[in-house]
């Protein structure tokens, strides 16, 4: 049995039981249990605070979990990244107030950042060679400047929206994040095979991620061209038909490049093209 620490709340929670879910891991919808079995797969799930994941990982209260790369960074536990998951990206960024004359980050030098990661920002202006005072605070981080406790912030940034909201403007990214499973450094073999079979159906499912699989009839005369446009994974599947100058072409087409693509299929006479989601990719 594999056990895997996830955050008990929030949106890290529901994006880590929508991938487990398409990953056909059934967890029971219950928080009220502290450890949860699954019902189709050897794994538990213990919720915590993801503050507490990283320790609960590195120390083998969990053998695996699920946390925001920030928070790990911030922890520094002993333990690896497995995986990055690609869900609940941010940054980690520092914001002054928006009518500051900003020239770089020597601005901070002898100023008061407000932080809830004081770890982070501690390396970063150490890299930097700046000297500053960092104030540690726990949740609503933005309104320190504007209350007189600091003059700058250290925080997340998802949309910027807060900081807007603050009269605050965004001027050094420090660290970009993301979700990431973590493990323990001294896993069984056993569990080194289940978590093996985990992260096989995880990475079906980030595959088939914004892809799209796409039927279209396009005229043999115009075939080439039509290849020439199509980025697919591999060689596009041709299937004849019973008309001699038509024929099937199947592929898979990214989302980011649907519509541009598909517009040039259609000018090179391709029809009645049919777009389907995909569930799972198996590489």
């Amino acid at each position: 049995m594999l056990r895997i620490a996830v955050q008990s709340k929030g949106r890290l929670y529901e994006d880590t039981m929508n991938l487990l879910s398409e990953a056909d891991i059934k967890i029971g919808k219950s928080r009220r249990t502290l450890l949860v079995q699954s019902d189709n797969f050897p794994i538990e799930v213990l919720y915590l605070r993801d503050d507490d994941i990283p320790q609960s990982v590195a120390t083998g209260v969990a053998d695996i979990g699920i946390v925001g790369e920030n928070e790990f960074v911030e922890r520094h536990e002993d333990a690896d990244i497995l995986y990055r998951l690609g869900f609940s990206k941010c940054r980690l960024s520092l914001a002054i107030p928006k009518e500051t004359q900003y020239s770089g980050p020597s601005w901070f030098a002898g100023k008061k950042i407000a932080t809830s990661y004081p770890f982070i920002l501690s390396q970063y202006l150490k890299q930097q060679g700046i000297t500053a005072e960092i104030h540690v605070i726990t949740g609503s981080v933005e309104i320190s400047p504007g209350i007189g406790l600091s003059d700058a912030i250290f925080d997340i940034v998802s949309s910027g929206s807060t900081l807007v909201s603050n009269n605050l403007k965004e001027v050094e990214v420090v660290m970009k994040s993301e979700a990431v499973l973590i493990g323990n450094k001294q896993l069984s073999e056993e569990k080194r095979n289940i978590l093996s079979q985990m992260l096989f159906r995880m990475e079906a499912v980030r595959e088939a991620e914004d892809k799209k699989y796409v039927r279209m009839n396009v005229p043999k005369a115009r075939l080439s061209e039509i290849i020439e446009v199509l980025p697919g994974l591999k060689s596009p599947t041709i299937i004849p038909l019973a008309d001699d100058e038509w024929c099937s072409v199947h592929t898979v087409l990214d989302q980011k490049r649907f519509w541009e693509i598909i517009g040039k299929l259609k000018e090179l006479g391709a029809q009645g093209i049919l777009v389907t989601p995909i569930e799972k990719m198996i590489l």
